[in-house]
């Protein structure tokens, strides 16, 4: 028997059911999409809210769940998000990949493509030479981001946040955050499906003066969401 074996932990009869509450958490936070309390978890599962606090805290360390930005609430972490893309990345084809290529070399910025899931951000094709600036931060407090907003108006979210990019997305044709510091912003030019639904978004992040005059790099996006939309959604 090897070291690694040996210090392999047992799993007792008691762990198995917690796993299973742990997982049932997991999957109660997409369901109900970010920003979910404690207490609207205790109440939807039916969960005494120590018990719901104990399991939520343990999944946070584990960076399954991360808080949101004013701390109120969860959202699914970056391991979610690794395991999701582990398990079933999309693959796109070679045209697929020289028109986003193209697309990166013209507008010398980040150009990411990213599928929405129900609540989720599922990131397709992340820009080699201009990552996205943070991850964890994209899942906890997404509508930070034009991508966030974008999805809210996929998910048809009626609050102020999704109205308003609901709105800009018909005058437009995209959603943009001009802040996402203070010299950075981002635009969602929408990806969809054959029903004409939302289902991702191609986005540019690159300086803020480009994003507050955005008609450049929407007409530019908007042709390569079109032709791509068959291989993402």
């Amino acid at each position: 028997m090897t070291d690694d074996l040996r210090a392999a932990p047992a799993v007792t009869a008691r762990q198995p059911r917690a796993i299973h509450s742990a997982l049932t958490v997991l999957e109660a936070v997409a369901e109900l999409g970010p920003g979910v309390t404690a207490r609207e978890l205790s109440v939807h599962l039916g969960l005494p809210r120590a018990t719901a606090y104990r399991l939520l805290n343990l999944l946070v360390a584990d960076e399954y769940l991360v808080r949101t930005t004013d701390l109120s609430g969860f959202a699914l972490g970056a391991k979610v998000a690794q395991l999701a893309e582990a398990v079933s990345p999309v693959r796109l084809p070679t045209a697929a990949r020289l028109l986003v290529a193209e697309a990166r070399t013209s507008l010398r910025a980040g150009v990411h493509i990213v599928g929405f899931e129900g609540a989720r951000l599922v990131i397709v094709d992340e820009d080699p030479d201009f990552p996205l600036s943070d991850r964890v931060r994209l899942a906890r407090d997404p509508a930070v981001f034009a991508l966030g907003r974008l999805l809210l108006v996929a998910q048809g979210d009626t609050g102020a946040v999704g109205r308003a990019a609901a709105a800009e997305l018909g005058a437009r044709g995209a959603v943009r955050v001009e802040h996402v510091t203070t010299s950075i912003g981002c635009l969602a030019v929408p990806i969809r499906d054959a029903h004409g639904h939302v289902a991702g978004a191609l986005a540019f992040a690159g300086p803020r003066h480009r994003i507050v005059e955005p008609a450049a790099i929407i007409s530019h996006l908007a042709p390569v969401a079109e032709r791509i939309a068959p291989f993402v959604t």
